[in-house]
């Protein structure tokens, strides 16, 4: 059995024209060694990884959670506007420097995957690995008008037995999670506030998809810069990361990718499961950091 283990709460400071701003994460594990850096979706926040961190922190590695600008315990930024990816890669960069680490290992799910393939591109990069969870270059607008109808509506809640329904349904693509584990996200994807709970982000984050008509959106040229092993995760029912978007990146990645699909769920899997955080695992422990031959798992009910 896992034995809980608490994660050290720190934060970072990094620069805007209008100031500085505190980037908050969460650590476990040693202080040294190779960091695994966990990054999470639009809406979430570093504690979703607290059961992944846990794993690979008692196997020894060093895990680094962070919170993006305006979700969990960082800041919000004063203009909406500000929530976007090179704001979101100049503060990763001051986290980056925090750690003081020629070499990472990345673990990114939907956004916080972008973000690695983003920082992977660059020449220079410290990524040496990385897990993408349940996204590509291929964004289709379908998907993103679903998240856009839920995302910045800002809720309010009577109860944290309220947010937990709510979470309930906009993230049952997440898959077949515990009533535990349910908990877990509501307590770490609310706050209160008065008399009432509201969810843990700023709701202005949703300003990227109020600019304009929504579009599809192709980052293939950033992919196809990304030379480090990758293990792709993808929700056998994502509507995000479609089997044809996945299939193509092994065409474009070659024998740097290798991927695995995870059955009854969509976007994105919750990396909770015993066999999600197991594939995760054994990637990051392949001493020569080459990806294995592309394989398929079900979620642990």
């Amino acid at each position: 059995m896992l034995v809980l283990m608490m994660p050290r709460l720190r934060t970072v400071p990094f620069l805007l024209p209008q100031g500085f701003f505190d980037l908050a994460y969460a650590e476990w594990g040693p202080s040294s060694g190779v960091p695994v850096v966990c990054a999470h979706g639009l809406t979430r926040n570093a504690r979703d990884f607290d059961p992944l961190a846990q794993a690979l922190a008692a196997a020894g590695r060093r895990v680094v959670a962070v919170d993006f600008p305006g979700r969990g315990r960082s800041a919000w930024l004063p203009d909406p506007a500000l929530y976007a990816y090179p704001v979101y890669l100049g503060a990763l960069s001051a986290l980056l420097a925090r750690l003081d680490a020629p070499a990472i290992d990345w673990i990114g799910t939907s956004m916080g995957g972008l973000a690695g393939m983003m920082l992977a591109a660059h020449a220079g990069t410290p990524i040496k690995r990385m897990v993408v969870n349940d996204v590509g270059p291929f964004i289709p607008k379908a998907a993103l008008e679903r998240i856009a109808a839920y995302v910045g509506k800002a809720p309010r809640f009577a109860a944290l037995t309220d947010v937990e329904a709510y979470l309930r349904v906009v993230a049952a693509p997440f898959g077949p999670l515990t009533d535990a584990q349910w908990r877990h996200l509501a307590e770490h994807g609310a706050v209160r506030d008065g008399a009432s709970w509201r969810l843990a982000y700023d709701p202005a984050i949703a300003s990227a998809f109020q600019a304009g008509p929504i579009a599809d959106v192709d980052l293939w040229p950033v992919w196809e810069r990304v030379a480090c092993p990758v293990l792709l995760i993808r929700g056998a029912d994502s509507d995000l990361l479609t089997a044809e978007t996945a299939a193509e990146m092994g065409r474009r990645g070659g024998a740097r990718l290798s991927s695995v699909a995870i059955a009854g769920c969509g976007h994105a899997p919750a990396l909770m499961a015993p066999d999600q955080i197991a594939a995760v695992a054994a990637f990051l422990a392949e001493p020569d950091g080459q990806p294995r031959s592309a394989s398929a798992a079900s979620s642990a009910k």
